[in-house]
């Protein structure tokens, strides 16, 4: 007989009174009965323990989660597809046609009287999807309960972002993918009877489906589904179907191949690691920061005038409408109209752009956004960057196509406070040449912009910093004071 027992709890071969894998309590009858032999297979046994009931449960969740997060991909593929060929369809007909920007108040008021009549809680865009996301329940804070993602969402926002390029308003697309890929995908949830926390997962792949399939960067794509919902936490029970859904979105767009103006890219030659040069980069980073925080207030502010100002909503878009094309004309210039993809291109290979390229698209896109009109505010994000950066390229004495692309990214990173998702899509569109340059502009930028950002529902999973005062921790950004008290 020998002294060596085996624990009844978790099986482990201990010498002595107690098991050396839990601590459990050892009795004599627990001892390890028979010659050397029996001895030697139960201490083999015990090197490797592996538990195949927990083998086939995460087989199961893994083949589960990769069969939902890929229909959730072939949703967000399939739609971002027939967005962008209408979107493409729809700018060069402005393009050709260029007298349909003085349509524009009135496309405005069509945005309006729908979205007013008939889009109920679809006007939230974004924040509805991330505030399902967040699942509000009762007793919390918010919404009474959980609520789906209403299924006139994907048609209202596709039609009303056609509209607003159509007639000339300055407006991204990230949005529109989104909020499509999230309002079918809700749909689908309903259709198969998933529970609360299987519908707030399925969103997740939705949001990184959508970014992935829109902007043609599906591990960009992956990580912004898990980033974008709290600053500071990554949402890692959501890691199999987002990567998934990022994925098969990607692939599926790519297999459709519908014409549509492609997210600008351009191949960094690689930069060596340089003190001076990553100063410089973080200096500007600074301004980029900076830059995202006045389009974010901008914004709202807009939102908040054209509220208080009319109290009737459809009119805020005709109203807002007949600005931009006020300003449009004072300008002298349709550049910052739509998109504005070619002065990211001009940027990036340092074709020559008015140094304040940056702040005229700003102002176009708070005010399009902020009147009420739809699409979304990514793209416009990568202009302001990428001509910010272009033009600070100059008096920091930076290559312009690098600083260019570092902005591209930092300032979206500081806007969404997506540090890494930005990262990661800054090597997918510029190569990894610059790398560390990328890294510092979207850390600095980030961690610069406070506790502000395009998606009022964001909350706060870790502050950027302790600034005094209660702790923001889950407050929601929209909810976050803007000034300190008198």
């Amino acid at each position: 007989m020998t002294s060596l027992r085996r624990c009844p709890d978790c099986g482990t071969v201990s010498r002595g009174p107690r098991c050396s894998g839990c601590d459990a309590t050892l009795r004599d009858h627990h001892g390890v009965r028979g010659r050397w032999p029996t001895i030697a297979t139960a201490l083999t046994r015990d090197l490797i323990r592996i538990n195949l009931r927990e083998q086939w449960v995460l087989l199961r969740f893994l083949a589960k989660w990769l069969v939902l997060g890929s229909v959730v991909g072939v949703l967000a593929g399939a739609s971002s597809s027939v967005f962008l060929y209408g979107l493409q369809l729809v700018t060069s007909a402005r393009i050709d046609t260029p007298g349909l920007l003085f349509g524009l108040p009135l496309g405005g008021l069509a945005i309006g009287l729908l979205y007013h009549h008939v889009g109920d809680r679809s006007a939230a865009g974004n924040n509805l999807i991330l505030d399902e996301i967040h699942g509000l329940a009762p007793g919390m804070e918010g919404e009474a309960q959980v609520r789906f993602v209403p299924r006139r969402l994907a048609p209202l926002v596709l039609l009303g972002t056609w509209v607003t390029h159509l007639f000339g308003g300055s407006a991204g697309r990230e949005g529109t993918a989104i909020q499509m890929s999230g309002s079918l995908t809700d749909g689908f949830s309903r259709m198969v009877g998933l529970g609360p926390a299987d519908r707030r997962l399925l969103l997740v792949a939705a949001v990184s489906g959508g970014f992935a399939a829109v902007f043609g960067v599906p591990m960009a794509g992956f990580v912004f589904g898990l980033e974008v919902r709290s600053i500071g936490r990554v949402r890692y029970d959501a890691i199999v179907p987002a990567l998934t859904a990022a994925i098969i979105g990607h692939l599926v767009f790519q297999w459709l191949d519908l014409p549509h103006d492609v997210t600008p890219a351009y191949e960094l030659a690689p930069v060596g690691l340089d003190a001076l040069l990553l100063g410089k980069v973080a200096l500007a980073a600074l301004l980029f920061g900076v830059a995202s925080m006045v389009f974010s207030e901008l914004t709202d502010g807009f939102k908040r005038a054209f509220a208080a100002l009319l109290a009737y909503p459809p009119m805020r878009p005709f109203a807002g409408g007949l600005l931009v094309v006020g300003l449009a004309l004072l300008v002298g210039d349709d550049a910052y109209l739509g998109l504005s993809l070619p002065l990211i291109d001009a940027s990036l290979t340092g074709t020559e752009v008015v140094w304040y390229a940056f702040a005229l698209k700003l102002l176009f896109t708070s005010l399009t956004l902020g009147a009420g009109f739809q699409g979304g505010e990514v793209t416009p994000l990568f202009v302001i960057g990428a001509t910010l950066g272009a033009a600070l390229a100059g008096p920091l004495g930076v290559p312009v196509a690098l600083l260019a692309s570092v902005g591209f990214v930092a300032v979206f990173a500081a806007a969404t406070n997506t540090p890494l998702a930005c990262t990661i899509m800054g090597v997918e569109l510029f190569g990894i040449g610059a790398f560390p340059y990328l890294a510092v502009g979207c850390v600095v930028a980030y961690v610069f912009s406070a506790h502000r950002g395009i998606y009022g529902a964001q909350r706060i999973g870790t502050p950027k910093a302790p600034l005094g005062g209660d702790d923001p921790t889950g407050t929601a950004l929209r909810d976050t004071p803007r000034r300190p008290p008198p």
